[in-house]
């Protein structure tokens, strides 16, 4: 039987009611997802570098079968290498220009597109693992799932394509892969770069800042930089053309083109509109000027920048300009000394670090961070 309480008893001497549990949030892992991605930035970014030289050393046809699984095992004794290197012998590149070529040339050039296979493999099994495992784990913040499969889905097509660029140059009388796709290929590449360096950007700071920073967005800087983003792309692709058919290695004078603002043989080839693939004065000539109307937007955008309240944005865009100019300069070098794989290499990796600063002005324009007010 319950004593009655008296009425004088202390109400604070009854044990507290227990309080309600709350539902444990999930701890999503927004660095280590980061950091994950920035680990496949910097694979791309080699995958780049390495793919550059393969191009300059004529190393890309030296293996003439897709084998995405088998083909990760290199020739291991001398029956095999004689088999990969006859192969290759029947190829128009051999048969036109290395008829000369031993063996231990073959291993030269085979290496270097054999690396650039298996580090696109590298890239494919370091995104599969990382997104099984944060998938797992069930540490993908919301709304990301789909976005974090977009980079392996490109990767896996962009293996396709590369494949597909490749067989362009084993047949009929090609002695080199066809210019446009490699224009694609490495397009493809800079899309991939550009997703991933946008999402490294949003992952590196909470939902709730990104919500509170777009309220202070500058609409018209993000305009600029949009604009910026699809000139500096369309640039990267004429690059890829100009290097496809080694169009940088004629016309080494500037600001002139062997004496003219447009070279006499521009439009030389039939049909015509195979001169803006394959003429390499004017596909040099469209590289020269879409770099000037890039360069006039990039002044423009940086111009208006200066107009900002806020430190974040300006020093996005200052980055941007700076980056522009050297990438200029890198340019006019490359041409003058008739590119040299070295001046050839730190041109494409300046194409890599100006898209990407693009990419984070234009992130500033959206999500700029608060400006911070220095005490006195």
């Amino acid at each position: 039987m319950t004593k009655p309480r008296s009425i004088f008893e202390d109400v604070g001497d009854a044990a507290p009611a227990p309080a309600p549990v709350a539902a444990r949030r999930p701890q999503y892992a927004r660095r280590g997802i980061a950091l994950w991605l920035s680990v496949i930035f910097l694979l791309v970014v080699a995958m780049i570098v390495v793919g550059g030289m393969t191009r300059l050393t004529d190393s890309g046809l030296s293996i003439t079968e897709w084998r995405p699984v088998t083909g990760a095992v290199p020739p291991l004794d001398a029956a095999a290498w004689e088999a990969e290197f006859e192969k290759y012998r029947a190829t128009p590149q051999f048969e036109i220009l290395n008829r000369d070529m031993e063996l231990a040339e073959f291993k030269a050039i085979y290496w270097w597109e054999w690396g650039h296979r298996q580090l696109g493999r590298l890239i494919g099994a370091v995104w599969a693992l990382g997104f099984l495992w944060f998938w797992l784990r069930r540490r993908i913040p919301p709304g990301w799932t789909g976005r974090l499969l977009v980079p392996g889905i490109l990767g896996g097509l962009q293996g396709a394509i590369g494949w597909w660029m490749v067989s362009s140059g084993l047949t009929g009388t090609m002695t080199s892969v066809a210019s446009w796709r490699l224009a694609v290929h490495l397009g493809l590449a800079f899309l991939i770069l550009g997703l991933i360096a946008w999402y490294v950007l949003r992952l590196g700071r909470s939902e709730a800042e990104l919500i509170q920073a777009r309220r202070q967005r500058n609409e018209g800087l993000m305009r600029w930089g949009s604009l910026l983003v699809v000139l500096a792309f369309a640039q990267i692709l004429l690059g890829a053309l100009v290097a496809g058919i080694d169009a940088g290695r004629t016309y080494n004078d500037w600001p002139l083109m062997d004496g003219d603002f447009l070279p006499f043989t521009a439009f030389n080839l039939e049909p015509y509109w195979s001169n803006y693939l394959e003429n390499p004065g004017l596909v040099q000539f469209n590289h020269r000027m879409l770099g000037y109307l890039l360069a006039l937007v990039g002044i423009v955008a940086w111009w208006r920048s200066r107009r900002s309240a806020l430190g974040d944005i300006r020093g996005a865009f200052d980055a941007m300009a700076a980056m522009m100019v050297l990438q200029i300069a890198l340019g006019i070098v490359t041409v003058l000394w008739g590119a040299p794989w070295q001046a050839a290499i730190l041109h494409q990796l300046g194409a890599v670090a100006l898209f990407v600063l693009v990419i984070r002005a234009r992130f500033a324009a959206l999500y700029p961070r608060p400006q911070r007010i220095a005490r006195g």
